[in-house]
């Protein structure tokens, strides 16, 4: 399912920071953590809480973090030494020349370090909460838009479930007259083979047994029994709600199953010409159905 959450704050030394989650579909659970430098602390607690709000989707989620104070800037006295040392020596040796500028000296690498103050235990750990805190809204934001597209989901996938029960209430009505129709087509080849009322002439018994061999061929009353077994199961996993996702995804898969064999078992082509609507029907109901958690 598709969603989009942002958090955002600042953290008690000044530092802002930012979330953003998006989710697109996808079969299990996948979250795809971007932090920055330093915060790989973070991730166990992320996943954890993300596996307990949300079971499908592949999720990305994104930390950015812009200190709004500007870093101190302290000297190497050992680097700045050395080059000093190293230019006096230059210019000493190439006649005509100046003494370096102090500027020139601070811009060589090295001579200018940013200060980082020591690590303290209890000012990061509250930095991790605070920043793990902000994440979980961010999820319950995201959780929130899956959702509101979750219950437009759920009456599209009523709708295609309505449009296979009617389907599958037409198949069973034209299945029905199947056998009495097979009979009056099996007359008639006999005929055509052996002249007007030729079928009179074969054994009744005989007759009979052909009859009954077609429409055991042809029956389908297995499978749409099946089918409709499936359509009540549908139903209640969406009137279940939670975790429908992976089982609407397995019955769809006999949904389809049943459609194939209603096809290939038709001896009409009104059955046959429902079994591929019902086909269709399917098969939008399993595009569907995989946006579902």
């Amino acid at each position: 399912m598709t969603g989009f959450a942002r958090e955002s704050g600042q953290l008690p030394d000044g530092t802002a920071f930012a979330w953003e989650l998006r989710s697109v579909n996808g079969r299990g659970l996948d979250l795809r953590l971007r932090l920055p430098n330093g915060q790989d602390a973070l991730e166990p607690a992320l996943r954890e809480a993300t596996g307990k709000r949300l079971k499908r989707g592949n999720v990305s989620a994104t930390l950015t973090l812009a200190r709004t104070e500007r870093p101190r800037l302290s000297v190497d006295p050992a680097a700045l030494e050395q080059a000093l040392q190293l230019a006096l020596d230059l210019a000493g040796r190439i006649r005509g020349s100046v003494a370096p500028r102090a500027e020139a000296l601070l811009a060589l690498p090295g001579v200018l370090r940013t200060e980082q103050a020591e690590p303290d235990e209890a000012e990061a750990a509250a930095r991790r909460a605070a920043l793990a805190g902000a994440f979980d809204a961010a999820l319950a934001g995201l959780a929130a838009a899956r959702r509101a597209e979750g219950e437009k989901l759920h009456a599209i996938l009523s709708g295609l479930l309505d449009e296979i029960a009617a389907l599958h209430a037409a198949a069973t009505t034209e299945a029905a007259g199947q056998p009495e129709a097979q009979r009056a087509r099996l007359l008639e080849q006999l005929d055509s083979l052996l002249g007007e009322g030729g079928h009179a002439r074969l054994p009744p018994e005989r007759l009979a047994q052909e009859v009954a061999l077609l429409a055991q061929k042809s029956d389908v009353r297995e499978e749409l029994d099946r089918l409709a077994a499936h359509i009540e199961a549908a139903r209640a996993l969406l009137a279940h709600g939670e975790g429908a996702g992976r089982k609407l995804d397995f019955l769809t898969q006999e949904f389809v199953r049943e459609a194939n064999t209603l096809c290939s078992k038709s001896a009409s082509v009104p059955l046959t010409r429902i079994g591929l609507d019902l086909k269709a029907a399917i098969e939008r109901l399993k595009e569907q159905a995989a946006n579902v958690e």
